[in-house]
């Protein structure tokens, strides 16, 4: 008796061993659900593959903006007679210099080139001379000549006009974002648009004041 209870003991076991394993075979997640958005990592940072046109275009036509204010901003340093000045180009420098290697890795995780533009942005906020710097169409952009006045100027000159240039450039990077959030599609470009937009539009008040 007790060898046909081990007997049957041992034939429930393996065919419950059976029904596991042919569980195990099957893929993960039930018939009929569509799969997780799949993601990539670009840079330290998980990107989600979902993205569109205008996506592209905001980081390919973001990464020079940034690029600009950067240059600006080191121009601060040696020139601007105001600390604060000084401290908002700091301050410039230090989000937009990372916001820059977060749009690589957008284009880097999607396949797209960094090279592009913003081809439906408004020419509202353009500035004389875009169209010589090769940056036709890109809002708040200075233009070369723009820039070397900037490079000539110096204390409280210096001061007052990059003060009215990072103004406007601001203002055409804020209208840039919007677009993003209106067109676009990535979850993390949206974000980072959002986060252009509510620390560059406090970044032009602050801006304003100094100007007085």
């Amino acid at each position: 008796m007790k060898i046909k209870k081990m007997t049957l003991a041992t034939t429930a076991v393996t065919a419950a061993l059976a029904l596991s394993g042919c569980g195990g075979g099957e893929p993960t997640g039930s018939a009929g659900q569509a799969p997780p958005a799949p993601t990539s990592s670009a840079a330290g940072q998980q990107v989600s593959a979902d993205h569109n046109e205008a996506d592209i275009a905001f980081a390919q036509g973001m990464i020079p903006h940034h690029r600009q204010a950067v240059d600006m901003a080191n121009l601060a340093a040696d020139r601007a007679e105001s600390d604060q000045v000084k401290q908002l180009a700091t301050a410039i420098q230090q989000a937009q210099g990372p916001e820059i290697q977060q749009l690589q890795g957008f284009l880097a995780a999607w396949g797209a080139p960094e090279s592009g533009g913003m081809p439906n942005m408004s020419q509202e906020h353009n500035m004389p001379g875009m169209e010589q710097n090769g940056m036709s169409g890109m809002s708040g952009m200075m233009s070369d000549q723009q820039m070397q006045q900037l490079e000539q100027a110096s204390g409280v000159e210096f001061d007052r006009m990059w003060l009215q240039m990072m103004i406007a450039h601001h203002e055409g990077a804020v209208q840039m974002a919007q677009t993003e959030l209106r067109d676009g599609r990535n979850p993390e470009a949206k974000a980072l648009a959002q986060t252009i937009i509510d620390a560059q539009q406090t970044e032009i008040t602050q801006m304003q004041e100094m100007l007085g």
